[in-house]
């Protein structure tokens, strides 16, 4: 693997970590996690989740990928035998998420266009449910629905395309076209948000403090848990893509950037979105916290209900909103994918085309299934379960192995330390030695016990544990099975010793 594929710039590979991180959850997720959690009173418990364990787990992830040279089953088998599962765990985790990812990337593409005519009517509610997606009740398929599959396969065609094209003249120049346009289109977006009648007391609600929720642990776990699945940690992304970076590159210096990058744009996804909120309760006569809304509901029912209400460029404000939710899971999804195209290619010593076709071509496949009238349902419900039981619980075994079992900490520190401006200390080994895995386990401890309280969704028990728990429990089985197929290439035991320098 001496010839392995290595990034154009440094800011190419700024530019494709901060497209992996910026996602539709930054845009649809982030503004009414921190609204509901105290509002302006949540950005302490969140700048202290990043500061503790956002930025320490993605330096952890950049130098094990840039130490060890390899996807995250390379990676980790090289830092220790036993641990090739974990990453295979992880590949199979982001696989399952590429599935229905599309699909939602899909459905902005379609209201991009809705938009010019407002085709969602009076009700955008009923017309997502009923009129477009054609929701059938949970565990029945149904027919494929043509207005999500066609723009599904043009996602496909898209992401595979850069994908084919590499790393280089791919990724990199992909993120260097999409992240600075959803910057420069969000802009606009929330200029255009703040001007409207009511923003100003749509913004004042979203950073107007409450205090008395600091002392609430969840509202410190709702912190956490916004900072780690927004950073596209624990499932191979930055493993991945730091394994790319030349042998002389500012980890530290990178992480930095990269967290601040995310958390700079969902500070900006929540002025815009609040402001938009502001003059729709203002139009309904409503409180804001009767319009508060997140994830699917709020980016495909509330936005389509502003813009109806808009007094003028309604439709340019629809396009130019879909069009940043579209270059958001675009830039994410080619990371994604990106993670297990590494695996097979390196696992099997496969050409980088066959892995594309092979990996990819069957996340397309199956990403047909959410494209049924049932899709809706299987979304919900394996999008909660892999993320709660996938992404955080292998976030937390990653750092278990990684600090206590494998206690690479040390050794790990050393080596960002030899090739960054920014020198780790002793603040680095105790937030993801102690802080992060107990914050994690609470986490963990906490959606366990909620779920088993309650079906998730109001879904049937089945329903939930056919495509929820077994789906999650799954990709664990999967990477520990995997591990066992085939044993790597003797050729790819040592770690290569490329050269190269980060401009």
């Amino acid at each position: 693997m001496e010839n392995r594929p290595q990034w154009g710039t440094r800011a190419g590979f700024i530019l494709a970590a901060v497209g992996s991180a910026v996602g539709l959850g930054n845009i649809w997720r982030f503004p009414g996690v921190a609204y509901e959690n105290g509002g302006g009173a949540f950005f302490l418990p969140y700048l202290f989740a990043l500061l503790t364990a956002g930025i320490p787990l993605l330096i952890l992830e950049f130098t094990i990928g840039h130490k060890y040279r390899g996807s995250a089953p390379l990676s980790f088998f090289r830092m220790k035998k036993g641990a090739e599962w974990l990453g295979w765990w992880q590949l199979a985790i982001s696989f399952i998420i590429s599935t229905y990812y599309a699909v939602i990337i899909a459905w902005a593409m379609a209201y991009g266009y809705f938009s010019i005519g407002k085709q969602w009517g009076e009700d955008p509610l009923t017309f997502l449910v009923g009129d477009y997606l054609k929701v059938v009740d949970a565990g029945q398929v149904g027919s494929v629905v043509p207005g999500v599959f066609f723009p599904l396969l043009l996602v496909w065609i898209i992401t595979l395309g850069i994908l084919f094209k590499g790393v280089k003249k791919g990724i990199e120049v992909a993120n260097k076209i999409f992240i600075p346009a959803l910057v420069v289109l969000f802009m606009i977006i929330v200029v255009r948000a703040l001007t409207l009648d009511g923003a100003i007391d749509g913004v004042n609600a979203f950073f107007k403090p409450d205090w008395g929720q600091i002392m609430n642990g969840k509202v410190w776990v709702a912190a956490y848990g916004q900072i780690f699945f927004s950073l596209s940690i624990a499932f191979a992304i930055m493993i991945t893509y730091s394994s790319y970076l030349p042998k002389k590159s500012d980890i530290t210096n990178n992480a930095f950037i990269a967290g601040f990058a995310n958390s700079s744009f969902e500070l900006l996804a929540g002025i815009g979105v609040f402001g938009a909120l502001g003059f729709m309760a203002m139009q309904q006569g409503l409180p804001i916290d009767e319009v508060v809304s997140k994830g699917v509901i709020l980016a495909f029912a509330v936005f389509p209900q502003i813009i109806n209400e808009l007094p003028a460029f309604s439709a340019a404000f629809g396009v130019l909103f879909f069009l940043c939710l579209t270059l958001a899971g675009l830039s994410s999804l080619i990371s994604i994918v990106e993670t297990y195209v590494a695996g097979v290619q390196e696992k099997f010593k496969v050409s980088r085309t066959k892995a594309v076709a092979i990996g990819g071509g069957l996340s397309a496949l199956i990403s047909v299934l959410y494209a049924t009238q049932g899709g809706l349902n299987f979304l919900d419900t394996v999008d909660a379960f892999i993320n709660n039981y996938g992404v955080a619980f292998a976030g937390l075994i990653e750092i278990i192995i990684v600090a206590w079992i494998a206690k690479e900490l040390t050794n790990l520190r050393d080596h960002a330390n030899g090739i960054s401006d920014i020198v780790l200390g002793s603040w680095w080994i105790i937030c993801l030695k102690y802080i992060t895995p107990v914050v994690l386990g609470i986490m963990m401890v906490m959606n366990v016990m909620t779920d088993l309280e309650t079906s998730y969704g109001g879904y049937p028990v089945s329903f939930n544990l056919y495509f929820g728990w077994l789906v999650a429990i799954g990709a664990i089985v999967f990477g520990v099975l995997f591990a066992k197929v085939k044993k790597w290439d003797s050729s790819l035991y040592d770690i290569p010793k490329d050269k190269g320098v980060s401009k």
